[in-house]
């Protein structure tokens, strides 16, 4: 028997979200909308609201729900906001970027997973959403500033091409360290000239990569 999808998604913010401090009712409102059984594959799809991360392949994952709430919130987001997003993957945190009112661009490194995603988005009707397939590390120059910036892979540093195009004032929530082990949650806030950096929480994201186009 099929599951209610609704039902699970109103467990996983019941459960998941708001035990552990999730407080923004935008961001828990987004999250209880977003479908994130479609950003799945099929067969994984009865799963999807589960407390863990899943693959949806080309040795990629979808974060775990509680890790989408979180940066989300940390970036203090409002409608008509620029975000640029590192690491599209199935498209989910950028459809969770999409329903907060955010004009939302997304770097994909892998160019199936860049066209997979936009064909959800699209089919859901994320039209504020341009996804390219390109390199993360380059961002997305042409249309800086950002008002903030999503980073969904973790590089060994902090790329500096990326906080130039954050606009001042702006944030940037990005996971650094090693592959393939503990990393170390950031938020990077500019203030003119100032680069203030917070350590959040631990975290295990996938390698950054890095490749010329």
């Amino acid at each position: 028997m099929a599951k209610d999808f609704e039902i699970e998604r109103k467990k996983m913010i019941d459960e998941q979200l708001i035990p552990r401090g999730i407080k923004s009712d935008a961001v828990l409102a987004a999250m209880n909308t977003v479908p994130r059984h479609l950003f799945v594959p099929e067969n994984l799809r009865q799963s999807a609201y589960n407390d863990y991360p899943m693959p949806i392949g080309y040795e990629q994952t979808i974060s775990q729900p509680y890790i989408v709430a979180y940066m989300t919130e940390q970036l203090d987001l409002s409608p008509g906001m620029k975000v640029l997003e590192i690491g599209t993957g199935s498209g989910y945190q950028t459809a969770v970027l999409a329903e907060l009112g955010c004009k939302v661009y997304s770097v994909e490194l892998l160019e199936s997973l860049a066209d997979e995603a936009r064909v959800t988005l699209a089919v859901l009707g994320y039209d504020s959403v341009m996804v390219r397939h390109g390199d993360g590390y380059a961002g997305w120059p042409e249309e800086a500033p950002f008002d903030a910036i999503i980073v969904t892979a973790a590089p060994s540093i902090v790329p500096e091409q990326l906080i130039d195009q954050l606009k001042d004032g702006g944030k940037t929530i990005i996971p650094i360290g090693a592959a393939h082990s503990v990393q170390i949650l950031e938020r990077i806030t500019k203030s003119g000239e100032r680069i203030i950096e917070d350590d959040l929480i631990p975290v295990r994201f996938v390698p950054m990569v890095e490749r010329k186009f």
